[in-house]
């Protein structure tokens, strides 16, 4: 055990696989541990590079790991692929994960503190509450379809059901009354879930005062600048800017070779859920862009003309990006454009 400089961990729910390997890079460890047995194994083992891959749980264990003094690296599952030798199963995967961790090059995801995780749940929560409100709010449309009730597009017009109920009461039975107005009720109890969710978010984000100066851009508002406090934490992990657009997949997907450049559309690479936060707000700036005479606005209005909406709203979504890692790189205040 003394000879293990770096232990490739291929964690699971129940049963994890170890490959500790020395500073040659020689295989001097492999054996399955349980949950209990994992704990107590790397508590007495002497301080070395511990390296992970991003999964349920990584951060905990990332967490924990450094708390016992080790050095912990955790890299995108994506990253540990190719070095996977022969067939795949628990013992490669962990010696992968540990030679993947001595690449020099190897880019390492950076660990999430409780406090980002504590917001990220929330978003989290909030995300799945909305897609079943939507759910429910298809299917009633698709069912009072049958009967010849159309209901106008927005999520604001199906509270006032039961006036369209009322008014088409001559095309329902009393028994599809009697459903729909059961569906309306599941569909308020996600409407206020949703609501209470983006109250709990946004008292989150005024109590913060990072959130507060992102919240100072045009097109970030509580929703994003928790979401990006929470996910992107230390953004001193990143050179500039330009990595965390990269990260997120804002910047166009590169095929390029010798002297001939080829840029296509967007990578859509990273965090799904964020880039569409930013995508979505910089969609609402952009609306409103031509009505504003600073510089940023003047930019964006130039690109609203050229290329569209779209494209407009994903170009201003990756200066955003820039800008957020800026001010929590350096932790200045946010300085609008003259």
């Amino acid at each position: 055990m003394k000879n293990i400089t770096v232990l490739g961990i291929d964690l699971a729910k129940n049963v994890f696989q170890l490959h500790g390997a020395d500073s040659k890079g020689k295989r001097v460890l492999s054996k399955r541990l349980s949950r209990e047995k994992l704990i107590e194994f790397t508590t007495k083992l002497s301080p070395c590079t511990i390296a992970i891959e991003a999964c349920t749980g990584a951060h905990y264990w990332a967490r924990m790991f450094k708390a016992l003094g080790h050095e912990v690296r955790m890299i995108s599952p994506q990253f540990v692929k190719p070095y996977v030798k022969s067939n795949k199963n628990d013992r490669n995967d962990a010696a992968a994960i540990a030679e993947a961790a001595t690449r020099p090059e190897m880019k390492f995801v950076p660990i999430k503190q409780v406090e980002q995780q504590d917001i990220l749940a929330f978003h989290r929560a909030r995300e799945l509450v909305v897609k079943q409100r939507t759910a429910q709010a298809n299917q009633i449309r698709v069912l009072l379809a049958e009967y010849g009730v159309i209901i106008p597009k927005g999520i604001r017009n199906l509270s006032k059901l039961r006036i369209i109920l009322e008014d088409n009461k001559q095309k329902l039975t009393p028994v599809a009354e009697q459903l729909f107005v059961q569906l309306h009720e599941q569909f308020k109890i996600y409407n206020a879930q949703v609501e209470k969710y983006e109250q709990l978010i946004e008292t989150l984000a005024k109590k913060n005062h990072m959130c507060q100066e992102l919240m100072k851009i045009d097109g970030v508002g509580p929703m994003v600048a928790s979401a990006a406090v929470a996910t992107i934490g230390d953004a001193n992990v990143f050179k500039n800017g330009r990595e965390v657009s990269a990260w997120l997949g804002l910047v166009p997907k590169q095929y390029s070779s010798g002297n001939t450049i080829r840029l296509g559309k967007i990578s859509k690479r990273g965090d799904q859920y964020m880039r569409k936060l930013l995508v979505l707000g910089a969609r609402n700036a952009v609306r409103v862009c031509e009505k504003k005479k600073d510089a940023l606005n003047i930019w964006v209005a130039d690109k609203l003309q050229r290329c569209g909406l779209n494209k407009a709203a994903v170009a201003l979504a990756n200066k955003n990006a820039r800008i957020i890692w800026a001010i929590l790189a350096t932790g200045e205040c946010y300085r609008k454009a003259a």
